[in-house]
């Protein structure tokens, strides 16, 4: 395995200031955001550290000169908006520049695009269910063509009041998994794997991955940290960030040392990526850098540098 981390906590760095911070903290690789440039939708989001539609082959040579400057591959391509916006326009854009990212991470040798299914959050899974075909079958058969593998996030994206109260993201637990799968039937589709989002649902995060680590085409290092006594007053059917927050690995409720031990039984070998969306570490620039310092320093003994 290889650890690395999510650079969209970097957005105040250029691409090589992120490798630069990544080879200083001892990562083995960084999954690089790749959304359109422009105003971001929301927090994490609108970060573009590999700009798509901008990649001549200069650039994609300036890419590969950088990480081989700083011994720091690049694990995937990352782009998460909502494909499935019952907002037209928004999906249209949003399915277009995935094409980008999908035909990019092929022009730089990856073999990873990572994003979200999409969800219209007004509508029922079944409800959904025949336009995530509509635009899914050709997605896929996009990213056949040019080499590249789909992971799928499994956060719900259940956060405020514009995606209340279903999400902005189908591919959410084992059950949908599996029906993604079958009826999509692609070898390119399979899921960025992220622990926490099932600890905060209330599942067992270590469970799903000895049947579906065949399907894991990435994952991310993200903890969680319940709060009980809020849970016991709001209940599960609240906003869920009222009763939990999101932590660096280590200070949640992820059992770190089972969630490696699965992924190794089953024989996973892909990339390990921090993706820090802890609030504590965010105050500056230096408290993220330091956020990926500690992450580094907890998780490496789990993962043995390359």
């Amino acid at each position: 395995m290889q650890l690395g981390f999510v650079s969209a906590i970097l957005p105040d760095l250029d691409l090589d200031g992120v490798l630069a911070s990544a080879a200083r903290h001892g990562y083995d690789c960084v999954e690089a955001m790749c959304w359109p440039r422009g105003k971001a939708e929301r927090r994490y989001a609108g970060v573009t550290h590999v700009d798509v539609g901008d990649l001549s082959p200069a650039r994609v040579d300036a890419i590969g000169e950088l990480c081989a400057r700083h011994r720091v591959a690049l694990s995937a391509l990352g782009y998460y908006p909502n494909l499935l916006s019952p907002d037209a326009a928004e999906a249209d854009a949003c399915q277009a520049h995935l094409r980008r990212v999908i035909a990019g991470a092929a022009a730089l040798g990856l073999g990873v695009v990572n994003t979200f299914i999409g969800r219209d959050p007004a509508l029922s899974v079944d409800a959904n269910w025949p336009r995530m075909r509509q635009v899914w079958r050709p997605l896929l058969a996009y990213a056949a063509d040019c080499g590249v593998r789909i992971g799928i996030e499994n956060c719900p994206m259940l956060f405020t009041a514009d995606e209340w109260p279903g999400g902005k993201n189908l591919a959410t637990s084992p059950v949908i998994w599996r029906r993604l799968f079958d009826d999509l039937d692609s070898p390119q589709l399979g899921l960025n794997y992220d622990p926490s989002h099932l600890v905060w649902q209330m599942m067992d995060p270590i469970a799903p991955i000895a049947e579906f680590a065949g399907r894991f085409w990435h994952t991310h290092a993200k903890d969680v940290r319940l709060n009980r006594r809020a849970l016991d007053e709001v209940g599960i059917l609240a906003t869920p960030l009222a009763y939990h927050q999101p932590k660096l690995p280590g200070l949640g409720e992820v059992d770190w040392g089972a969630f490696f031990a699965a992924l190794t039984d089953a024989g996973y070998a892909g990339a390990v990526c921090v993706e820090v969306e802890d609030r504590a570490y965010e105050g500056s620039l230096a408290a993220r850098q330091a956020a990926l310092q500690q992450s580094h320093a907890y998780l490496r003994p789990y993962c043995a540098a390359r």
